[in-house]
Protein backbone atom coordinates (compact mmCIF):
# COMPACT_ATOMS: atom_id res chain seq x y z
CA UNK A 1 0.00 0.00 0.00
CA UNK A 2 1.47 3.53 -1.06
CA UNK A 3 0.49 6.45 0.41
CA UNK A 4 1.06 9.78 -0.71
CA UNK A 5 1.91 12.75 2.18
CA UNK A 6 1.62 16.36 1.26
CA UNK A 7 3.07 18.98 3.83
CA UNK A 8 4.01 22.75 3.98
CA UNK A 9 0.59 24.28 3.16
CA UNK A 10 -0.52 27.27 5.51
CA UNK A 11 -1.76 30.91 5.44
CA UNK A 12 0.34 33.76 3.77
CA UNK A 13 -0.12 37.34 2.13
CA UNK A 14 0.26 37.89 -1.38
CA UNK A 15 4.29 38.08 -2.35
CA UNK A 16 5.02 35.52 0.68
CA UNK A 17 6.58 32.09 -0.69
CA UNK A 18 5.97 28.62 0.58
CA UNK A 19 7.69 24.77 0.17
CA UNK A 20 5.18 22.54 -0.31
CA UNK A 21 6.86 18.94 -0.13
CA UNK A 22 5.39 15.36 -0.85
CA UNK A 23 6.48 11.97 0.68
CA UNK A 24 5.66 8.41 -0.34
CA UNK A 25 4.85 5.99 2.91
CA UNK A 26 4.88 2.23 2.23
CA UNK A 27 6.35 0.27 -0.37
CA UNK A 28 8.61 2.29 -2.28
CA UNK A 29 8.03 2.51 -6.17
CA UNK A 30 9.19 3.97 -9.33
CA UNK A 31 6.95 6.14 -11.26
CA UNK A 32 7.39 7.57 -14.69
CA UNK A 33 6.27 10.98 -13.41
CA UNK A 34 5.35 13.03 -9.97
CA UNK A 35 3.26 15.97 -10.18
CA UNK A 36 1.58 18.60 -8.57
CA UNK A 37 -2.33 19.61 -9.03
CA UNK A 38 -4.79 22.02 -7.39
CA UNK A 39 -8.45 22.48 -6.71
CA UNK A 40 -10.06 25.74 -5.70
CA UNK A 41 -13.82 25.20 -4.33
CA UNK A 42 -16.23 25.22 -7.10
CA UNK A 43 -13.68 24.47 -9.32
CA UNK A 44 -11.98 21.35 -11.00
CA UNK A 45 -8.64 20.14 -9.96
CA UNK A 46 -6.40 21.63 -12.45
CA UNK A 47 -3.04 20.57 -13.28
CA UNK A 48 0.12 22.73 -11.87
CA UNK A 49 3.50 21.26 -12.54
CA UNK A 50 4.72 18.09 -13.41
CA UNK A 51 8.15 16.30 -13.22
CA UNK A 52 9.17 13.23 -15.87
CA UNK A 53 11.64 11.65 -14.35
CA UNK A 54 13.47 10.16 -17.76
CA UNK A 55 15.01 13.36 -19.20
CA UNK A 56 14.42 15.15 -16.12
CA UNK A 57 11.65 17.53 -18.34
CA UNK A 58 9.73 20.09 -16.19
CA UNK A 59 6.15 20.91 -17.40
CA UNK A 60 4.22 23.95 -15.31
CA UNK A 61 1.06 25.71 -15.94
CA UNK A 62 0.61 28.84 -17.52
CA UNK A 63 -0.67 30.41 -14.75
CA UNK A 64 2.68 29.09 -12.77
CA UNK A 65 5.17 29.54 -14.93
CA UNK A 66 8.22 31.90 -13.56
CA UNK A 67 6.73 31.34 -10.23
CA UNK A 68 6.49 27.77 -9.46
CA UNK A 69 9.54 25.28 -9.29
CA UNK A 70 9.07 21.77 -9.12
CA UNK A 71 11.31 19.56 -7.99
CA UNK A 72 12.43 15.94 -6.54
CA UNK A 73 14.26 12.02 -6.48
CA UNK A 74 12.11 9.28 -7.89
CA UNK A 75 14.26 7.09 -5.68
CA UNK A 76 13.05 8.80 -2.29
CA UNK A 77 9.63 8.71 -3.76
CA UNK A 78 9.90 12.60 -2.57
CA UNK A 79 8.61 15.92 -4.49
CA UNK A 80 8.81 19.55 -3.96
CA UNK A 81 6.63 22.83 -5.18
CA UNK A 82 8.41 26.03 -4.22
CA UNK A 83 5.88 28.83 -4.54
CA UNK A 84 7.52 32.44 -4.93
CA UNK A 85 5.58 35.61 -5.65
CA UNK A 86 1.99 33.75 -4.51
CA UNK A 87 -1.34 35.37 -5.68
CA UNK A 88 -4.73 34.91 -3.89
CA UNK A 89 -5.39 33.16 -7.08
CA UNK A 90 -2.97 30.61 -5.99
CA UNK A 91 -5.20 29.70 -2.96
CA UNK A 92 -6.39 26.03 -3.46
CA UNK A 93 -5.64 22.78 -1.84
CA UNK A 94 -2.66 20.87 -3.14
CA UNK A 95 -2.46 17.71 -4.38
CA UNK A 96 0.98 15.35 -5.26
CA UNK A 97 0.20 12.63 -7.46
CA UNK A 98 2.35 9.95 -8.99
CA UNK A 99 2.12 8.66 -12.47
CA UNK A 100 3.57 4.62 -12.67
CA UNK A 101 3.63 4.42 -16.71
CA UNK A 102 3.81 6.73 -19.73
CA UNK A 103 1.71 4.47 -21.96
CA UNK A 104 -1.22 5.60 -19.80
CA UNK A 105 -1.93 9.24 -18.25
CA UNK A 106 -3.38 8.01 -15.47
CA UNK A 107 -2.28 8.94 -12.01
CA UNK A 108 -2.06 5.84 -9.78
CA UNK A 109 -1.47 7.67 -6.37
CA UNK A 110 -2.41 10.33 -5.00
CA UNK A 111 -2.31 12.48 -2.17
CA UNK A 112 -4.82 13.65 0.51
CA UNK A 113 -3.98 17.36 -0.15
CA UNK A 114 -2.63 20.67 2.02
CA UNK A 115 -4.10 23.99 1.67
CA UNK A 116 -2.84 27.00 0.49
CA UNK A 117 -4.63 30.45 1.64
CA UNK A 118 -2.88 33.14 0.11
CA UNK A 119 -4.73 36.58 1.22
CA UNK A 120 -4.47 40.01 -0.50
Amino acid sequence: QVQLIESGGGMVQAGDSLRLSCAASGRTFMSYAMAWFRQSPGKEREFVARITWSGGRLDYADSVKGRFTISGDNAKNTLYLQMNGLKPEDTAVYYCAARLRGVSPRYDYWGQGTQVTVSS
